[in-house]
């Protein structure tokens, strides 16, 4: 028996990397799987369904059952094709992993719109579209007497949630996808949802190309290799479980570690009981600062 048989589940940018370790994983897991890629490049460029269709070869190879969707995530009308596929050819939709995503690093008075815009869309809109439309097909489930016992898995980042300097497009995309995630817990539980979204460390084409992470996510000669992106699947796998209790958390998850990260939370607080002046704020301000 697998931790997911009998779920279907979507995997976005399931390609290459963490994408095709998690579809890899599902499948050994009992899961069905719709193997999403576009095939663009780091920057999202281009277009090659053959790396979707490696993995579904390898699904297939090992015993299991996958399909290709070659969707836009980042598009609308791509990602209602994309959950209506899974349904279409399983039967059912249980699990939504968001995986997709680019690279166009730059500071920020280097940064060009089209460059903002590109990693926002793909990033942020390709989580909030897929989710749309499986939330949908979920809140229809609902409706007509259905158990639901589904999961969605959003794919955020340490540069999102701690900010990372040369990624103010990625990391703004990310950071809000935690808090969508979140958004989605709340809203979404009513129709037997979850949702929670991890921030992996591994090695993808993303972290190799990332200023200052070449050198650091080369696999080691010997011993673990913390940077394996295949160490991050088993706990989104788990997340994806009917019986797994998680909603509305986000986690890191690198190598051997699972981390739960504590959201925003309130801190130092002044309280006049009536309007501040600016010179009354320039003498108490400093009990703002954070504690040594």
């Amino acid at each position: 028996m697998g931790a997911l048989d009998g779920r279907v589940a979507i995997i976005t940018g399931a390609g290459r990397g963490l994408g095709r370790e998690h579809a890899l994983l599902f499948a050994q897991e009992g899961a069905k799987v719709v193997v999403n890629d576009l095939g663009g490049d780091m920057h999202g460029d281009g277009g090659d369904p053959s790396p979707a269709m490696e993995v579904v070869k390898e699904i297939e190879a090992l015993g299991g059952e996958a399909v290709v969707n070659g969707s836009n995530v980042a598009d609308w009308a791509g990602a209602e094709q994309l959950v209506r596929q899974a349904v279409d050819t399983f039967g059912d939709l249980h699990v939504l992993v968001n995986n997709a995503g680019i690279l166009r690093d730059r500071v920020v008075v280097n940064m060009t719109e089209q460059e903002w815009d590109a990693v926002i869309a793909v990033h942020l809109k390709g989580h909030f579209a897929p989710t749309h439309f499986a939330a949908a097909y979920w809140r229809e489930q609902t409706k007509a007497g259905h158990d639901v016992s589904a999961s969605i898995v959003h794919t955020s980042s340490t540069s999102g949630i701690f900010a990372n300097p040369g990624q103010a497009n990625y990391g703004a995309a990310k950071s809000g996808i935690a808090t969508f995630s979140q958004i989605s817990a709340k809203e979404l539980s009513r129709y037997g949802v979850r949702s929670n979204a991890i921030c992996p460390g591994a090695r993808t084409r993303l972290t190799e190309a990332t200023p200052g992470l070449g050198d650091v996510v080369k696999p080691p000669e010997e011993g673990f290799d913390v940077w394996d992106p295949a160490n991050v699947s088993p706990f989104v796998a788990y997340l994806a479980s009917a019986g797994c209790p998680f909603t509305g958390e986000t986690f890191i998850v690198q190598g051997g570690v699972v981390q739960r990260v504590q959201s925003w939370t309130a801190a130092q607080r002044i309280d006049k009981g009536d309007r501040w002046s600016v010179a009354e704020l320039a003498a108490a301000a400093g009990d703002l600062a954070p504690s040594a």
